[in-house]
Order: C-alpha cells, then sequence, then structure tokens
C-alpha cells in the first residue's frame, strides 16, 4: 500500500469513495498511541473502505505561553507510521488552507464542559479544538471518527458537539495505549528526562491505584449481596471459618468515607508522595468525574465513572486517565 500525501480539501475530494472513509485526526508526532488509532480505522473501514489520517497543528487550541511553537512536525515519519497502520491517506493542510481568512471570526463554543478541569487549567483550549474538529469533519466527510480515550474531556466534547449540532458521523473511542513502565503514550512524553520520567510514572500509578481501590470495593459489595447478614448464615460461615470474610464484606459495602471517595484517596496518596520527588511532580488536578458532563461524583453515584490527572514534571504538562464503573450489577 502507498499512502497518499494530500495538502488540500479538493485532493482529497476529487478521491473515489468506495465503502465507508474512517478519519483519525492528529496533529503530528505520530506514535504507537496513533499508530494503534489507524489499525482501529482500517479494521472499522474494512477493507473496500478509506482510512484517512490529518495531520494539522491547530494554533487555535494553544495558550498563551504554551507549546505551539514548540510542538514537534515530523510529517516524514509520520507519513511511514500511517503507511504501516494502513491509512491510505494523509491530509496534512497549511494553516491557510484550514483558516484561509485568518483566525475565524465564528467558532464552536465548548459550553460549561469545556471550561472544568483541562478547560480551567487552560482557557479557550477546547473552543479551539472543536472548533478545528468541526472544520476537518467538514473538510474529510467522513463516515467514522475515532478518538482516543487518553483525552478523555475532549472525546466527550467531541461526542457532545456531534450530538448537539447533528454532525452526521459516528464517533469511536479507542482506549488508551501505554508503554511498558505504565506511561501512557504522548507526544509530549519525549520532553521528559530520564529522571523526569521515573517522576511522571506517579500519574499512571496514582490511577492503578484508584483502580485497584475500586476493584477491591466492588468484589466486596458482590460478596455482600451473595451472602445474607443473618444469624442462621452467620452460624453456618462459621464452621468453614468465612464469618470474618463476610462480617468484612458487609463493613466494607457499608462503611464511609467509601466508594469514590476512597478511590480519590488512594490515588491522591501516591500523587502526594510523588510531590516530594527530586523533580518534583506538580498536581494540577485529580478528578474522578461523570463523563457526560465531567462534573464530580457523588459518592452515592452509580455508573460509568472518569479517573482523571494532570501534571507538570519539569517543563512538561501531562494527563492521563481511568474509566471506571460504580455499581456493577450482581
Amino acid at each position: 500500500m502507498t499512502t497518499a500525501l494530500l495538502s488540500t480539501a479538493d485532493e482529497l475530494h476529487a478521491r473515489v469513495r468506495q465503502g465507508r472513509r474512517a478519519v483519525v485526526m492528529t496533529m503530528g508526532a505520530l506514535h504507537e498511541g496513533h499508530a494503534t488509532l489507524i489499525r482501529a480505522a482500517r479494521e472499522t473501514a474494512g477493507r473496500d473502505g478509506e482510512v484517512v489520517v490529518t495531520v494539522f497543528v491547530n494554533p487555535l487550541q494553544f495558550g498563551a505561553g504554551e507549546d505551539l511553537d514548540r510542538y514537534p512536525r515530523t510529517l516524514d515519519d509520520d507519513l511511514k507510521i500511517a503507511e504501516q497502520a494502513g491509512a491510505d491517506a494523509v491530509f496534512a493542510p497549511s494553516v491557510d488552507e484550514v483558516y484561509p481568512g485568518g483566525e475565524p471570526q465564528v467558532r464552536i463554543s465548548a459550553g460549561p464542559m469545556g471550561e472544568r478541569l483541562e478547560g480551567g487549567a487552560r482557557p479557550g483550549h477546547f473552543d479551539g479544538m472543536l472548533t478545528v474538529v468541526a472544520k476537518l469533519l467538514h473538510l474529510t466527510r467522513p463516515d467514522v471518527a475515532l478518538y482516543g480515550q487518553k483525552d478523555a474531556q475532549q472525546l466527550a466534547l467531541i461526542r457532545r458537539m456531534v450530538r448537539d449540532l447533528n454532525f452526521g458521523v459516528e464517533i469511536v473511542a479507542v482506549p488508551t495505549v501505554r508503554e511498558e513502565d505504565g506511561l501512557a503514550l504522548s507526544s509530549r512524553n519525549r520532553y521528559l528526562s530520564p529522571d523526569e520520567r521515573r517522576t511522571a510514572l506517579a500519574l499512571s500509578r496514582a490511577l492503578f491505584a484508584g483502580g485497584d481501590r475500586h476493584a477491591a470495593q466492588e468484589a466486596l459489595r458482590a460478596r455482600a449481596r451473595e451472602v445474607p447478614s443473618t444469624h442462621a448464615r452467620a452460624e453456618a460461615l462459621s464452621a468453614i471459618g468465612e464469618s470474618r470474610a463476610a462480617a468484612d464484606a458487609h463493613a466494607v459495602a457499608t462503611a464511609s468515607p467509601g466508594g469514590p471517595a476512597a478511590v480519590r484517596a488512594a490515588a491522591r496518596q501516591v500523587l502526594d508522595e510523588a510531590a516530594r520527588f527530586d523533580p518534583p511532580l506538580h498536581l494540577d488536578y485529580l478528578a474522578l468525574v461523570d463523563p457526560s458532563d465531567f462534573t464530580e461524583i457523588g459518592d452515592d453515584f452509580t455508573g460509568e465513572a472518569v479517573l482523571a490527572v494532570a501534571a507538570r514534571v519539569g517543563t512538561t504538562r501531562l494527563i492521563d486517565n481511568l474509566p471506571l464503573t460504580f455499581g456493577a450489577a450482581s
């Protein structure tokens, strides 16, 4: 397969389409996480479909003092990775192609969800992100677009925009890809020194600690549902040495604080320790949120949630998250 490199929308629109078109949007500096997205797009589009990878560093989503000029541009390497992963075309437009009249006067507003967490740390970021995603969806005209779960708030906002504004495209989420040590793949990882990388591992360790605490709680709650706290049952359990296990299950299932509070506490402990490392980790936020609006969940919450973290190590800012489900059916 030879992957076509296109720089204008007219070139892309001139291609003969057969089957479904699947699009993967990137800012370049492709790595294995992007390759995973492209392979998923290839599977989604099928043999007769088409996979288009966009490479565009969007100036609208970089705030004052952020790394727009520093952001890596590696188009030749990107093209090779895209080709190996199964892309039919790489669409790498110029800024003038995407914004022919300069910065657009009309933009997409991310609304209240776009002001939380990442939006609070990076004002205007999500307005710029949604604006370019909307433009690229129009320019590439896909049937389906795939995005990584690593950028959970971005994914949630794109889904909301597509639903609220009636875009005729299917949005597919692809799980986060991690390196062997657990660090979520990111183009910004290349900025980390060896010592900074060791500190940065606290992000994934914190998420896994929260995830382990959550799994233990859910397992104990499930056991509590299966072990009624009746006198007759307790006597029977005592005979086989399980009375303590049953009691522990009921105690944990009804204990307070527990649930989301315990998950946050487990993750926070890891991050607090990392703040004392050399170099230290500087936490921006740790949040356990409802993915429908990215507000913090309460202790009585049931359903899908996202444990999200953002922090700086040296001059590099990193984000990560872990999806969780509270109150799983017995």
